[in-house]
């Protein structure tokens, strides 16, 4: 009831604006004024403990400023970014757009972050003790062939202070950052991060799993290809996955040819079958969380029954409110 009376004022602004002041609301811990409650749903996923399997999806909070104010919404675990090495700002101005006939969203945002080093103030800042994940990139003037090192100097950062780490090598925001989920590349960057992970848990002594998050758009072989590759590096889990290039399902609507990655409603059955495809190739060795068009706890079930352990939300969120943590968190099995 609450969401759906702000909802009609935040969708009266552009989506950026509406963005910033969501974000502006969060870090005055407005989340503390919504009534809903969330159950106890425990899992135990890649050695951690989630209180339950809802996450927030990366990008809506990039710079770690709103984590307190998210964590009073009851998400089992958060994850802020992503976050580059060196700040920059994002691609110009609009880069943000809603499909509200289709509850579809289009992002260019270009990874727009106050970089790693502010990231690490502001985790230090909040009071969360929960599951917090962190998501890496590159910087989009870093070479795609000198990408691992951008991966690299986020990973030292930050290991001390997440949970588990997330590498993006999927939006379609970044010039050529897709081409580091295949082949060589993704070797070069799989090999370079576990084995720092593996010194760094040492160092730290405590265990941050390492979890890669990829396209929908991957053809099924190169889904086969990838996973094959994730479990022969020993990687502790995937993310299905980022927003996708394609326009199916929103032709003709207003905003539906801006550049950029489409999510919401419109991506359900691309992440799907991304996910349903993923999962059998891994075939249980390595956790999915399913990401991508979940607009309701029957989506989150679906998700559910085609391999994932864990979703996360962001433009179901946006459309639906915080209410959906709970509904999906009640409905899943």
């Amino acid at each position: 009831m609450l969401y759906s009376l702000a909802r009609p004022l935040l969708f009266s602004l552009s989506a950026e604006h509406s963005h910033e002041l969501t974000l502006a609301m969060l870090r005055k811990r407005a989340g503390k004024l919504w009534p809903g409650a969330v159950p106890h749903r425990p899992r135990q996923v890649m050695g951690i403990e989630f209180p339950n399997p809802v996450g927030l999806a990366a990008g809506l909070d990039k710079n770690g400023d709103c984590i307190d104010g998210l964590a009073d919404l009851g998400f089992g675990f958060i994850e802020v970014g992503t976050i580059t090495p060196r700040p920059q700002p994002g691609n110009p101005k609009p880069r943000l757009f809603r499909v509200p006939e289709a509850g579809g969203i289009i992002n260019r945002m270009g990874f727009n972050n106050l970089g790693v080093d502010y990231l690490v103030g502001a985790v230090k800042n909040s009071r969360y003790k929960g599951v917090l994940g962190i998501n890496i990139g590159k910087n989009k003037d870093t070479p795609v062939e000198d990408a691992v090192q951008d991966y690299l100097a986020c990973q030292q950062k930050v290991h001390a202070y997440a949970t588990y780490l997330v590498v993006n090598v999927s939006s379609p925001n970044t010039p050529g950052l897709r081409e580091l989920q295949h082949g060589e590349a993704l070797d070069k960057l799989l090999g370079t991060l576990r084995e720092a992970q593996t010194r760094l848990d040492q160092q730290h002594r405590r265990r941050v799993p390492l979890v890669i998050k990829i396209a929908p758009d991957n053809t099924e072989e190169e889904l086969h290809a990838m996973a094959e590759a994730f479990v022969a590096h020993g990687i502790d889990g995937v993310c299905v996955g980022n927003t996708t290039l394609s326009r199916e399902g929103v032709q003709g609507l207003a905003n539906a040819e801006e550049q950029g990655g489409l999510s919401g409603a419109p991506l359900t059955p691309i992440a799907n079958q991304a996910l349903a495809t993923m999962s059998a190739a891994l075939r249980g060795r390595i956790p999915i969380i399913g990401v991508g068009g979940i607009n309701s706890a029957a989506d989150a079930q679906e998700k559910q029954r085609l391999g994932a352990e864990l979703v996360q939300i962001y433009s179901g969120l946006i459309y639906q409110g915080p209410g959906l943590i709970g509904e999906i968190a009640k409905g899943w099995k």
